[in-house]
């Protein structure tokens, strides 16, 4: 069950932004994997530099910063095909979000910011701040997230969510996870 209580910068809640199936953008400090079949020298790991560049051979400086991984890869195969390979077949995969982080907090082992992957859910995030605490209330944990620029607080039942009773909550970008301590 999911229970919305507005911060007090909010008046009143608006519907809770879901993740979409628009993979996050690419910001300062992320990095990717681009892969190009056949051409392992093109091939190879890039970490965007903090004016949203990065440089790939033969092309030089690329602008992706703001673009999601599926737009840089048409810009590198739309490049690459004006005159450096006829039919240039590109994947690319993200190893890691910098640019964007959710925040864990509270009662766990290791309460910290930490990079978003997609896809991420609030059980995921809470495993990588090393789990609940003794004195944790997990089925209190609040998530606060941003929606139409006024905040929303989203109480989440984890401690259900690992019994079966509840479905995962997929976190977003910027969210802050709070575990408070258990009153007894």
């Amino acid at each position: 069950m999911l229970l919305l209580t507005a911060c007090p910068a909010a008046t009143t809640p608006g519907p809770v932004a879901t993740p979409s199936s628009r993979p996050a953008t690419l910001g300062a400090n992320d990095v990717f994997e681009v892969r190009i079949y056949q051409e392992p020298d093109l091939s190879g790991s890039y970490r965007i530099a903090s004016d949203g560049t990065i440089v790939f051979p033969l092309l030089g400086t690329l602008q992706v910063a703001g673009m999601t991984p599926p737009e840089v890869a048409d810009l590198i195969t739309r490049r690459l095909r004006d005159g450096y390979i006829k039919n240039p077949q590109v994947t690319l995969a993200i190893k890691e979000y910098n640019s964007k982080k959710i925040s864990v907090l509270g009662a766990v082992s290791k309460p910290g910011e930490y990079p978003y992957v997609e896809d991420m859910s609030i059980v995921s995030a809470i495993a990588q701040a090393g789990g609940f605490t003794r004195v944790s209330a997990p089925n209190e944990t609040t998530v606060t997230r941003v929606v139409d620029q006024k905040e929303v607080r989203i109480t989440v039942r984890v401690d259900d969510i690992g019994k079966g009773r509840e479905k995962n909550f997929a976190l977003v970008p910027g969210d802050i996870v709070v575990v408070p301590e258990s009153i007894f």
